[in-house]
């Protein structure tokens, strides 16, 4: 098709056209060449530094489904009835844990808010649930209409502040969404004012978050998100100190994967590993200048059931990942300890949350049993646990059976050394788990029949 300005008000909309992209492009060739990673010096912790505090986690302690390794477990919300979901977790200066997630009647509600608890690590006890967002204060904070919310990630920036980044929605289904964002000076305490991150100049819609963001040594963050609208594609944002996004770089090949999770190897090299959205297998790339390019997206060797998954790279430069490593549910919850090579393939799940029989729905009394068994063990009362119960059975069961879901994992390793694992537990908790990723792994066999391994 041929254009030929005809009249006076074409010719100023050429010239204006041609001036907006002699712009953009002085904007994107006069911006400062983009910086490395910012890696951690590597320093294992010593034997000592994990040693349980005094009276820290031993009456907890339990073994793992397969009796491989121990570990600490609690949970962390505690308002029984709500639909919960997408936990993330942060370490404080003084060595607390700050958890967020959102909670409501049921995910998408209009109830729905980010709620946070805080860990006391002398006690492994978690506070009362708060809550840090609702919609009617995002809406005051962005001046629009919010007809949802989820995902909330929180993370220390490399000004020392934290930073929350959380989906909403104005207008449709999660493929609408937008990312909003605020800032705390204290720790957690009192928040700014929610902002919007400007993805794009373009309607600024269908961008939505899951993983851990990076840091750069220029003081930038990367963070990962995903997009969900008419396709699906991973892609990395560049944010400045100001918290604007100044350059993104879309993951090629990524389409159907979503939720990438980023594990910095070194100050060019990170391996990204995404969630499929075909519940076909782990999809995975790489890159080898620090962000600016990243590899075809491939397929590796574990399975992934649709499931979001979540990584951290330890204080020794250990890889480690946690996913649901079966084909077709979420009924098992394991984590992956790299290799030396630091590969993942083949190597045997450390497995936190197990179904007896992750190939079968469980029957409506068994599931109800289970359920009420555990939550009264760790304090609940038998109101609380009958309104647990209840919240899962909405989201999980059918009129005779029902999925057992431990899913939505984030981790994070503390400056003591610990592991520290929040996840989805049944839709109605947050669950965290805290283990020693130095202690014995025992040579047990009894997972094997549970778990699909990786050849």
């Amino acid at each position: 098709m041929n254009f030929k300005p005809s009249g006076t008000f074409d010719r100023l909309a050429a010239v204006l056209l041609v001036l907006a992209f002699a712009a953009g492009g002085w904007k994107i060739l006069s911006r400062d060449p983009a910086a490395s990673f910012a890696v951690p010096q590597p320093a294992a912790p010593s034997a000592e530094s994990l040693k349980p505090r005094p009276g820290a986690g031993l009456a907890s302690q339990q073994l793992s489904p397969d009796g491989r390794f121990r570990f600490d477990a609690q949970f962390v919300s505690s308002s029984p009835g709500q639909a919960v979901h997408a936990a993330s977790v942060v370490e404080l200066l003084d060595g607390r844990l700050r958890a967020v997630w959102f909670s409501g009647s049921r995910e998408g509600a209009r109830d729905v808010t980010i709620q946070t608890a805080v860990m006391d690590p002398a006690s492994l006890r978690w506070s009362e649930e708060s809550t840090l967002f609702g919609r009617q204060q995002l809406q005051q904070g962005l001046w629009r209409y919010v007809k949802k919310l989820g995902n909330p990630v929180i993370a220390r920036a490399p000004d020392g502040s934290l930073c929350i980044w959380m989906v909403n929605v104005s207008l449709g289904g999660w493929a609408g969404s937008a990312i909003s964002w605020a800032r705390s000076t204290d720790e957690g305490a009192t928040w700014s004012a929610p902002r919007r991150l400007v993805t794009s100049p373009f309607l600024n819609i269908s961008t939505l978050v899951k993983g851990a963001p990076v840091s750069f040594q220029d003081g930038q963050i990367g963070l990962p998100v995903y997009h969900e609208f008419i396709t699906k594609f991973g892609e990395m944002l560049r944010i400045n100190t100001l918290g604007q996004v100044v350059d993104k770089v879309r993951i090629p090949g990524s389409q159907t994967s979503l939720q990438p999770v980023v594990l910095v190897t070194g100050p060019e090299k990170a391996d990204v590993y995404m969630r499929s959205g075909n519940a076909t297998a782990l999809m995975a790339s790489q890159t080898s200048d620090a962000g600016k390019t990243w590899s075809a997206t491939h397929a590796g060797s574990w399975p992934n059931p649709d499931s979001a998954l979540a990584g951290a790279v330890t204080h020794a430069g250990v890889r480690w990942l946690a996913l649901n490593p079966a084909p077709r549910n979420r009924e098992v919850l394991a984590l992956l300890q790299a290799d030396s090579a630091g590969s993942f393939d083949g190597v045997t799940p450390w497995v936190v949350e197990s179904s007896a029989t992750p190939q079968t729905r469980t029957s409506l009394q068994d599931y109800e049993r289970l359920l009420t068994q555990e939550l009264k063990a760790r304090g609940a009362s038998e109101d609380q646990a009958r309104a647990y119960v209840a919240s899962a059975r909405r989201q999980l069961c059918g009129e005779q059976s029902c999925s057992q879901e431990f899913s939505y994992p984030y981790l994070l390793q503390s400056r003591d050394g610990y592991l520290h694992l929040v996840y989805t537990w049944h839709r109605t908790r947050i669950k965290h788990v805290r283990l020693d990723p130095l202690q014995p792994f025992q040579a047990a066999q009894a997972v094997t029949s549970r778990v699909a391994p990786a050849p």
